[in-house]
């Protein structure tokens, strides 16, 4: 079978009849289906519908005796904090435990060095006019959104099959208004593209210009993987080790959460960083907050007490993505794949996948599944101020309809990527 580029106008139009039919059948079905975001469908979260019986039947103390109920352990129950420290490679000392967000532990970080500046600053990122953050493009939306609501200006970075381009960023880094990167090392929303070890050594190891520069490495799908053989499962050194190993033990705050493994929202939020980091934020915290939400700690470390019951849970999570996964890839490889106008990568873990439409037509295909009843993640959205250059990128969430769903959204999504290529290439042939 030809490709569209191979067709000849002639051949271009018929096709264009045939998907046109195509078309008319999905208006007919008055379809309303959301794929906007990456949302755990019911069931998954059903999942964990127990996770509070523990504390009816064994009460509220930890293994030490602390009253979860009253007021103490503002960085966390040391069960969790274990928990967690196990799930990064690092040790629990460099864990603080908050509430359900690792947003909003992002958002707290940077707001406390734009006040008062990093340990190592010579004064607050706020009075640094022209400040600048490197956002690795495609990315997550709501990273990009918080450093622009905060006055850094936003410059991209394309991704790579092994993360973000190092030449382009240790290139950019020699200026110093760039204060930090924004990282997602293990299936990275939305590509699901794994960090290779070379990677991570050269954000650890890099030179910049700015004394204070900080990675935010959000760890948030580390153990998501849709695959079971361990072999296959995404993984990155352990970044604060290296960090520490290549001279620049301050350089990292890394974020994590339980948001996709237990409850989305109540769940529980981790920052893992060096004792200069924590030093610091711990002392401004105190006066922002006496504790966080330990009772949740502790319903949590008691259903999932270690590493294996972790990755135990996530099986069962992994068992009811993978269907829904496969379906999507399998129809983007029958629908897209032949015609040689688009490309995506194949995630083993994560939340999305992430699919390059012909350049300059990614609006309109989300647009027109929008007028069909399939909503997408707008276009442009996996771009610093929802801008891609390109007009390619479209994310697809395939967490939380179900299989039948996503059969019918992801073939309306490649009848409308099809139209608009053939569409495109007529108007480059006439």
């Amino acid at each position: 079978m030809k490709s569209y580029r191979e067709m000849n106008a002639e051949e271009l139009k018929t096709e264009r009849k045939l998907l046109e039919q195509k078309l008319e059948q999905y208006k007919a079905m008055g379809l309303a289906l959301d794929m906007t975001r990456g949302k755990p469908s019911p069931v998954q979260l059903d999942l964990t519908n127990h996770i509070y019986d523990s504390l009816a039947q064994d009460g509220f103390k930890t293994k030490e005796g602390l009253d979860t109920r009253n007021y103490s352990a503002p960085a966390g129950i040391p069960e969790m904090r274990e928990v967690f420290a196990q799930i990064l490679g690092t040790s629990a000392d460099k864990i603080f435990l908050g509430n359900s967000s690792s947003l909003n532990q992002m958002f707290d970080s940077l707001m406390r060095a734009l006040v008062f500046g990093e340990h190592d600053s010579d004064k607050p990122w706020g009075q640094i006019e022209g400040r600048k953050w490197l956002c690795p493009v495609p990315g997550y939306d709501r990273h990009f959104r918080v450093t622009q609501t905060l006055g850094f200006e936003l410059v991209n970075v394309p991704m790579t099959e092994n993360g973000p381009d190092m030449d382009i960023v240790e290139e950019l880094v020699k200026d110093e208004k760039v204060m930090g990167i924004w990282c997602i090392p293990v299936y990275s929303n939305p590509d699901g593209i794994v960090y290779s070890g070379e990677t991570c050594r050269r954000l650890a190891s890099m030179k910049t210009a700015a004394k204070d520069f900080r990675i935010y490495w959000d760890n948030a799908y580390v153990v998501h993987h849709l695959c079971d053989d361990e072999a296959e499962q995404g993984r990155v050194p352990d970044i604060l080790g290296l960090c520490e190993e290549y001279g620049n033990p301050s350089r990292v705050y890394e974020f994590a959460s339980s948001s996709k493994i237990t409850f989305a929202g109540a769940g529980i939020s981790c920052l893992a960083a060096n004792k200069d980091n924590l030093d610091q934020a711990k002392k401004i915290m105190a006066v922002q907050t006496i504790c966080n939400n330990k009772v949740n700690q502790l319903a949590h470390a008691r259903m999932l007490p270690d590493l294996d019951a972790v990755k135990a849970h996530m099986k069962k999570h992994a068992a009811l993505l993978r269907p829904k996964f496969e379906k999507t890839l399998d129809i983007l490889g029958s629908e897209l794949e032949w015609t040689g106008t688009a490309h995506w990568h194949k995630p083993n873990g994560g939340y999305f996948v992430s699919i390059f439409v012909m350049p300059g037509t990614a609006s309109r295909v989300v647009g027109m599944c929008k007028d069909l009843g399939v909503a997408l993640t707008p276009a442009g959205a996996t771009y610093p101020y929802g801008k891609d250059p390109d007009d390619s990128n479209i994310r697809i969430a395939p967490s939380f309809p179900s299989v039948d769903e996503i059969d019918t959204a992801v073939n309306v999504l490649c009848v409308c990527a099809k139209i608009t290529a053939v569409d495109k290439l007529l108007e480059e042939q006439s």
